[in-house]
């Protein structure tokens, strides 16, 4: 290669020194994850190379692992946060040294799907735009990731000096859990029943609670309880007792006017449909396996219930959603308050088998490559 070429190439990327393999959790086939070495991915034109600090583990990436929905090898992991270590020829708005969030799914703002905003069933939006090896499934369960152009230009988010990694890889789950509650469109004098307080359903609490909602939490675990106080939830619920008739006896007698559905379990659906008002609605936020789960079809029709569902991100929402978290680090909204159990890479099967297992004391599990 000639000098003048060789000038024009290292002008078109700009990178720190960047190894050539790196450690990642390889999905092998269900239930086998595998810290293995692995190439570090290779970046185009419009793209940039993002080096992950903090990866938080998530429920679809859990059902992925246990359920095979998914043809291996991949490298999961979605809710992740970084710095730019290489850009590509052409990026602009970005550059080395930037500490950056990645939505690892961006509609493409002008199909029937997006003009309905119903971004999630976009065919562009269903493509994974981050990768760090292998077919692309986020890769933030490695050490670096490639991100791709389209999230480049629209899903790439600069971090704040002052915010945490940890409280940015929230990113993407509170956007997750605030579209659910937009399409609700509570009103200060509604009662909201959260059955479920994993660090999901504390999010979803807590951003109805937001409204000026009345917000009931329903859980088994007294220690999650505690966590959803510090986000000003003050009426918990025992999921062990008769949820429906505490939901009742909180609203005279008629039952909460919103159930959301924060776990995945389809016997809860009953208690949800149960525990709504005649004219109320039911959200489920977690029903992301395909089943059949039998409900009352008259209370739809007779009691004019709605039973609804929400799922993954809206762009729509993503500004008001970044100013949300990284305004409310300090102002009552530290979601790093959340963060139950922090693993390093090296020990990323653990950290997926606490995360598979839940405890009393375990909310959100972090792999944290960058540690």
């Amino acid at each position: 290669m000639s000098k003048s070429s060789l000038e024009q190439e290292e002008s078109n990327t700009v990178s720190t020194n960047v190894p050539k393999t790196m450690r990642a959790a390889v999905y092998r086939g269900v239930n086998d994850v595998r810290v293995e070495t692995v190439p570090v991915p290779e970046i185009g034109a419009g793209e940039v190379l993002v080096k992950i600090d903090t990866c938080g583990i998530c429920g679809t990436d859990l059902k992925k692992i246990h359920t095979g929905s998914h043809d291996a090898p991949r490298i999961f992991g979605h809710e992740m946060a970084g710095t730019i270590v290489k850009t590509g020829e052409g990026v602009a708005g970005f550059s080395v040294g930037d500490r950056v969030m990645a939505y690892h799914h961006i509609p493409c703002g002008e199909c029937y799907y997006c003009r309905k905003h119903t971004f999630a069933q976009c065919e562009t939006y269903k493509k994974v735009g981050c990768t760090a090896g292998f077919a692309p499934s986020g890769g933030g369960f490695a050490e670096y990731i490639r991100v791709m152009d389209w999230i480049v230009r629209r899903g790439l988010v600069k971090i704040p000096d002052a915010i945490p990694f940890e409280q940015a890889a929230f990113l993407e789950p509170v956007n997750t859990c605030y579209k659910a509650v937009q399409l609700l469109g509570l009103q200060p004098d509604e009662t909201v029943l959260v059955i479920g307080q994993g660090p999901i359903g504390i999010l979803l609490a807590a951003l109805a609670h937001r409204t000026g909602a009345k917000v009931l939490t329903s859980d088994l675990y007294a220690e999650r309880h505690a966590v959803a106080a510090k986000f000003g939830l003050e009426h918990p619920l025992d999921a062990r007792g008769d949820v429906v008739a505490a939901a009742k006896a909180a609203t005279e007698g008629r039952g909460a006017d919103v159930a959301l559905l924060a776990v995945g379990g389809n016997a809860l659906i009953k208690t949800a449909m149960d525990a709504v008002r005649p004219g109320g609605r039911v959200m489920l936020f977690a029903a992301t396996q395909h089943g059949e789960a039998p409900f009352d079809p008259a209370a739809v029709c007779m009691d004019e219930k709605t039973l609804m569902g929400s799922y993954s991100a809206s762009v729509a929402i993503q500004d008001e959603v970044t100013r949300m978290v990284f305004d409310g680090y300090r102002t009552g909204f530290d979601l790093t308050q959340l963060i139950s159990h922090r693993f390093s890479l090296e020990d990323a099967v653990q950290a997926i088998d606490l995360a598979s297992h839940p405890q009393a004391d375990s909310l959100k599990i972090v792999i944290q490559p960058g540690r």
